[in-house]
């Protein structure tokens, strides 16, 4: 039997990634650049030989804006696409909007390195009524609201993903439907994490790139037997998440 294959892709470069800021769940779009990114991506998917039967993303538009445009290089626009709050990007609390640079200033590159990349520390959390909160979003309304975060550390982000990986997509992957993922640099590193069983200690150092296509090939029992970045290996570079 063939392995199975799984396609990741972080969304292109969005406006807040170029400005320097923290960005979560605040729904901030591509820049020229990002929509490059993802047109690019579509590129090579299709010079690899790959399509799609189903595609699921996150419900943050620089996620959703990178899929329109991989899609409609394809020639794909058809494909059933399936938007999740659990494929979001970490969130980052009351950091959200904050220059990294000016905030590591404030609090020190320690303390602003724990909160980005730590496996279990939060960022300052979000107050209910701030109108960042995602319950005060109407496109998370029909949500129960327990579950919409204030901030997150990564170990939070991989039991909001998990659930959705292991519920959802794992059977399309084993009724043999062909599968991309687009979504966000955290939520990429708790995938990540899962199928290559990294520690928590070692998953701080874990980079996805913006716009590069990285490929699983999975055996029977969905377990990685090896992933491969598509393009040009000098082009890989990651901005920090």
């Amino acid at each position: 039997m063939m392995n199975l294959k799984l396609a990741l892709l972080r969304h292109g470069e969005s406006q807040w990634n170029n400005e320097n800021r923290f960005t979560g769940w605040a729904d901030i779009d591509l820049t020229e650049k990002g929509i490059e990114e993802a047109k690019k991506a579509g590129k090579l998917f299709k010079k690899e030989g790959l399509t799609f039967d189903v595609v699921y993303t996150s419900m943050l538009k620089r996620a959703i804006h990178t899929l329109w445009n991989v899609l409609d290089e394809m020639d794909l626009a058809w494909v059933p696409v399936y938007r999740s709050w659990r494929l979001n990007e970490k969130s980052y609390g009351d950091l959200e909007g904050l220059n990294k640079a000016e905030t590591a200033q404030k609090y020190g590159e320690d303390q602003v390195f724990r909160w980005r990349r730590s496996f279990d520390v939060r960022p300052p959390e979000l107050g209910i009524t701030d109108k960042r909160h995602p319950v005060n979003e109407l496109k998370y309304s029909t949500i129960e609201k327990s579950l919409l975060p204030a901030a997150e550390s990564l170990k939070d982000t991989v039991e909001r993903f998990l659930p959705y990986w292991n519920e959802t997509i794992k059977p399309s992957i084993r009724n043999q439907q062909k599968v991309l993922i687009v979504a966000h640099g955290n939520t990429l590193r708790a995938l990540v994490k899962s199928l290559d069983h990294i520690s928590d200690k070692d998953s701080i150092t874990l980079n996805i790139p913006t716009g590069i296509p990285l490929i699983y090939e999975l055996d029977k029992e969905l377990r990685s037997v090896k992933h491969y970045y598509l393009g040009d290996s000098d082009e890989i570079k990651c901005p920090g998440a």
